[in-house]
């Protein structure tokens, strides 16, 4: 997992040639922190065929506000460049891996 910058926002995300999980987190986010390790199993188990990239809000706020986030955690689905999904609050792995993938599909 990356934490990017919302200037690397265009490469790193709406241009990727993979489906990309967008985390919008903060710092003092406990249930931010749990889903860390979530997370960074899906990416591994993924193998390369989505990515995931993490954002903070306290960096970002431009970048939160225009994706409407206003909770942490807030995940958005991005396929093809485009936002086709957003959930909030921490999930367990498999709750996380059918909404990417039920959004993903959608498109």
């Amino acid at each position: 997992m990356k934490q990017i910058t919302g200037a690397e926002f265009e490469a790193e995300v709406l241009k990727a040639p993979h489906p990309v999980l967008v985390d919008f987190f903060s710092e003092d986010c406990g249930p931010c922190r749990m889903m860390v390790p979530t997370l960074q199993e899906i990416e591994t188990e993924a193998n390369g065929s989505l990515k995931i990239v993490k954002i903070d809000v306290a960096a970002e706020p431009m970048l939160a506000s225009q994706f409407r986030v206003t909770a942490m955690p807030t995940f958005l689905a991005f396929a093809r460049g485009n936002c086709v999904g957003q959930t909030v609050g921490a999930k367990s792995k498999s709750s996380m891996k059918k909404w990417f993938e039920e959004s993903v599909r959608s498109t």
